[in-house]
């Protein structure tokens, strides 16, 4: 997200929500009976709870959060990484899926994940996905996946409780190749412990957290023979070069422009024509973007004066922007302008994770917005909520900050892409060309000017797959930004389109 990511969730527990508890295990739970609730010699708390989901359906599950500790292959310890594990009761491990999740940044914990998405508590929020006033509140997760899979929340080094080792440094686990190899390797460990192997594997990213699910694609694979079930991308970015408004580089212009349109038709700045229908229009602009537009912009100082004012009008119908702004900006507009300039006349500016909300500045003249009024709206709320669920649901306490999103890991070193655009849709390409079972979900939101929709079909349309692999990919979309499920009515429409996808991947 420039490679920066999201969010924080939680909130206190709300009477009659959930029953929590800390039996021993049941005695039909074979796999729990071998341990009673406690902490590990690692120090991560198993606890026991219940959760009820609408229709009348409880799941009963296991919390394991804490830490395990990573090591290299004498046996030296690397790092402990912080996690969340949770287990369905009831059925044996090795017959359940198992999801490994994460979120981006580079720099972000799990947090937005697993209070937000997928796991069986969330931060309550009004249904347009705004934050209710304090104090906040926990509430249940109708959207939980955990009758879908087992779930695991992990937080690369440097965020979350995660930290190096002893003798170590956070600069070895913060670049590409880095961070991909130690949650790799993450994983792999935790298979052997938890006794995973025969579980169908999964994996689950946001925002850069899909980049380290497409590296982890092809490293699982190659490193530790581990070949997965499927991968869910949300909010993606694979290819930095569609995201990066640098010098020389218009393809983002291209690819940001049906986003910036549909912020305009959100915010009700389009002519009456393009506000009848968000989905139509949208057809429309992407027609324009991917032919005359380009045209031009590839044109340069070559284009003529008489083109140029052709295409700043289009620009300006298709962005709400005044047709002169658009002449002085050489038809040219970066993301953090659009933010700003859209709503210039009333003072105001457009987030960027959720270009649906909206900021208010020092003043109306600037050339970028003073802050993300999205990420503002849950940062707050998800970091009390998470500080106070861990501590008092899941029963680990911590001296530990509890970094949820943080400039620590910066600078971020690129290894290989140093000097050119960082692009990990080759991995993922070759892994499932490789493993022809693994299937891909890809879930955008229309609001999204971190890792715009148009840009993730920009780099799905260029992996180069053959027909019968590309039929694999499943993409949908939100009507809602960076965390769709934020909205209440694309949470329920993510979580019915990933059942869909677990079937599919799971059907022999």
């Amino acid at each position: 997200m420039r490679s920066f990511l999201l969010l924080l969730f939680l909130a206190m527990f709300v009477p009659g929500s959930a029953v929590w508890t800390q039996e021993p295990a049941k005695k039909e739970d074979a796999p729990a009976k071998k341990e009673t609730p406690g902490k590990d010699k690692e120090g991560a708390v198993k606890t026991r709870h219940t959760v009820a989901l609408p229709g009348g359906k409880q799941l009963d599950y296991e919390a394991i959060a804490g830490l395990m500790t990573l090591k290299d292959d004498d046996g030296k310890p690397r790092a402990d990484i912080s996690f969340t594990y949770y287990r369905l009761l009831g059925d044996s491990a090795s017959k359940r899926p198992i999801t490994f999740t994460f979120n981006g940044g580079p720099g972000s914990s799990s947090v937005w994940l697993h209070m937000g998405a997928f796991g069986p508590k969330k931060v309550a929020m009004n249904d347009a996905g705004e934050p209710l006033p304090p104090p906040y509140k926990l509430v249940e997760n109708e959207f939980t996946l955990l009758d879908l899979t087992d779930l695991v929340f992990i937080d690369p080094v440097g965020t979350g409780y995660s930290r190096p080792a002893t003798g170590q440094t956070t600069k070895a686990f913060t670049g590409v190749t880095e961070d991909i190899s130690s949650v790799g390797d993450f994983i792999y460990q935790f298979t052997n412990k938890y006794e995973r192997w025969s579980s169908a594997k999964f994996l689950a990213g946001e925002s850069y957290g899909t980049t380290r699910a497409s590296g982890l694609s092809g490293y699982l694979q190659d490193t530790h023979g581990m070949n997965l079930n499927g991968i869910m991308l949300i909010s993606a970015i694979l290819n930095f070069q569609t995201a990066r408004f640098d010098e020389g580089n218009d393809l983002p212009y291209i690819l940001f422009l049906p986003t910036y349109t549909a912020t305009a038709w959100y915010h009700k700045k389009l002519n009456p024509e393009l506000q009848k229908d968000l989905e139509k229009t949208l057809a429309e602009v992407e027609k324009f973007a991917e032919n005359e537009y380009t045209l031009a912009l590839m044109k340069g100082a070559k284009l003529s004066e008489e083109d140029r004012q052709k295409i700043a009008q289009k620009l300006g119908d298709y962005t709400g922007l005044s047709k002169s702004f658009l002449i002085r900006a050489n038809l040219r507009v970066d993301q953090p302008r659009f933010c700003k300039e859209l709503l210039r006349s009333d003072r105001l500016n457009v987030g960027r994770y959720d270009s649906r909300l909206k900021g208010i500045d020092k003043d109306a003249a600037g050339e970028r917005p003073d802050y993300d009024p999205s990420y503002a709206s849950v940062q707050g709320t998800y970091t009390a909520m998470f500080n106070d669920y861990m501590r008092n649901q899941l029963n680990y306490k911590s001296e530990l900050k509890y970094e949820i999103l943080t400039g620590k890991v910066q600078p971020w070193e690129y290894g290989p892409a140093r000097n050119r655009y960082l692009n990990v849709a080759p991995t993922l390409r070759a892994a499932m060309t490789a493993n022809k079972n693994l299937k891909l979900f890809v879930a955008s939101g229309h609001y999204d000017l971190a890792t715009p929709y148009f840009a993730t079909n920009y780099t799905l349309d260029h992996l180069g797959l053959e027909p019968e692999v590309r039929k694999n990919i499943r993409v949908s979309y939100y009507e809602a930004g960076h965390m769709m499920y934020a909205h209440k009515a694309s949470h329920e429409k993510l979580r019915k389109d990933i059942e869909q996808f677990y079937k599919d991947a799971l059907t022999k």
